[in-house]
């Protein structure tokens, strides 16, 4: 699954002719090119420092076996422009209420357009019903851009060793008051609106087959429709699993009476 990730790419300077017809071999760009299809994926400053997926990945491997973390998912968007890769931690299960059990999860995002940098994140797996994704549940994001003079890969077993601890004082902290807070009617139109249109019909299906009560009902409904019913290479399914989790949190609090920014 991971080769999917770790395709050939190079940088190749951008030069040009002069209207006087002299070559230009500097002109502060590069192309990055994708080595087995040809394509070429951007066209980057010369600032731009190119961090290949196979780097990152052996520089995470290590922490990553050491938490006995393993492989759930590579998304590789359009030519190969940017790769979402995640793991789960099956043997760091965390038990949430007297039912579920929650699965910490990794989410490792690069990209070749500059769109976002190396990029670690927090999720979940939720066993109890088997509709676990990545839900965007923030405990620690570590984010480098591709610069020459920001980019180290040293930090990497500290990074994620940070985000596994802090996801799980979340999953023991903030789950329990999702689960013993009921939503609002307009709760559910917030939560629609995250949704892209084409899928409103389906989410309110989802609403009316499960009657969810409280906040953590609601999310659960959340995950549910977007693991099992929308696209998962599809980059607006992600964009709705990175703000489901801290949408209804937020919610959930305010209805707590606790200040939220």
């Amino acid at each position: 699954m991971l080769q999917n990730a770790m395709f050939p790419v190079r940088e190749v300077p951008a030069i040009g002719v002069h209207e006087s017809g002299a070559e230009i071999d500097s002109t502060g760009y590069k192309f990055i090119v994708r080595d087995d299809t040809g394509k070429v994926l951007s066209c980057m400053t010369d600032s731009y420092k190119l961090v290949k997926n196979e780097t990152i990945i052996k520089a995470a491997e290590p922490i990553i076996k050491k938490y006995k973390g393993e492989m759930k998912e590579v998304v590789v968007f359009g030519e190969g422009q940017s790769t979402h890769m995640s793991w789960n931690f099956p043997k760091n299960k965390i038990k949430i209420g007297n039912e579920d059990e929650m699965t910490p999860e990794i989410v490792i995002k690069n990209s070749y357009n500059g769109t976002i940098g190396v990029n670690i994140m927090a999720g979940a797996f939720r066993l109890i019903c088997s509709n676990g994704l990545v839900i965007g549940i923030i405990a620690s994001e570590y984010k480098n851009k591709h610069i020459k003079s920001n980019i180290s890969l040293d930090d990497f077993d500290n990074v994620i060793s940070e985000t596994m601890d802090k996801t799980k004082l979340i999953f023991t902290d903030e789950f329990p008051i999702l689960q013993g807070t009921e939503f609002k009617d307009r709760h559910i139109v917030d939560f629609l609106k995250m949704f892209p249109l084409q899928a409103n019909e389906m989410v309110t299906q989802a609403l009316i087959a499960n009657r969810p009560k409280s906040f953590w009902d609601l999310f659960n409904v959340g995950t549910n429709v977007l693991s099992h019913h929308m696209n998962r290479n599809s980059q607006a399914t992600h964009g709705v699993e990175g703000k489901l989790y801290p949408s209804i949190k937020k919610w959930a609090l305010k209805e707590n009476g606790v200040a939220v920014a």
